[in-house]
């Protein structure tokens, strides 16, 4: 009888499949919740492939899975289709890649050690730095906005404080031209627009384009 049972049920998983599957299984979504503070409608296809990044950089840090994998499964999710997928792919594959350079980088801003930072807020930062370096198009103050808005959607409560203070310590160095023309025009150092996430999406479309 508990032969049968057992026969039956891997009938069931197997059925219609005479071959095994290539694709690398699923991953539970786990952890990524988000707290809803940025509408839809104001996301531009970058800002959306930041949270995709984030989920998959997420996965990375807390599961350890295959790039490869993560990046299936990622692709599979509900509303990847609106996301800029090459800016997607860049902040994924080059976030792993370059994930010991930039936390040389980040460490030093930090008052605990790195394995005491959230997984969430850690990926958070890895896509900042990222951007700073690489992806030249985005104005940093996009960068530095659009990464606060993803630690508060997605991360604790004050943890998108820490991702400012880190990112903004950074800036200085990673986009010295920028930050110092700011500065020479007046503008303040911290992001004034830190809590408009419409105008840094709107920012950010306009430097897509």
């Amino acid at each position: 009888m508990s032969d049968n049972n057992n026969h039956n049920s891997d009938d069931a998983t197997t059925a219609g499949n005479s071959h095994p599957s290539t694709r690398p299984p699923k991953q539970a979504r786990t952890g990524l919740k988000s707290t809803g503070v940025r509408k839809a409608a104001s996301k531009s296809n970058r800002s959306r492939a930041r949270e995709f990044a984030l989920q998959a950089l997420y996965q990375h840090l807390v599961g350890g899975n295959a790039p490869e994998a993560i990046d299936a499964f990622t692709r599979d999710l509900a509303g990847f289709h609106k996301a800029d997928s090459v800016h997607y792919d860049a902040l994924l594959h080059g976030s792993i890649k370059l994930a010991a350079e930039m936390d040389e980088l980040i460490t030093p801003l930090l008052d605990r050690k790195m394995a005491e930072i959230s997984p969430i807020e850690h990926a958070v930062m890895w896509i900042g730095v990222y951007e700073f370096q690489h992806c030249l198009d985005v104005p940093w103050r996009v960068v530095l906005n659009e990464c606060i808005e993803l630690a508060k959607e997605f991360g604790g409560t004050d943890g998108h404080k820490y991702v400012n203070a880190v990112l903004n310590g950074l800036a200085p160095r990673l986009r010295a031209a920028e930050v110092a023309a700011d500065k020479a025009s007046g503008a303040t150092t911290a992001p004034a627009a830190a809590s408009a996430p419409e105008a840094a999406a709107a920012a950010d479309d306009s430097a897509e384009g």
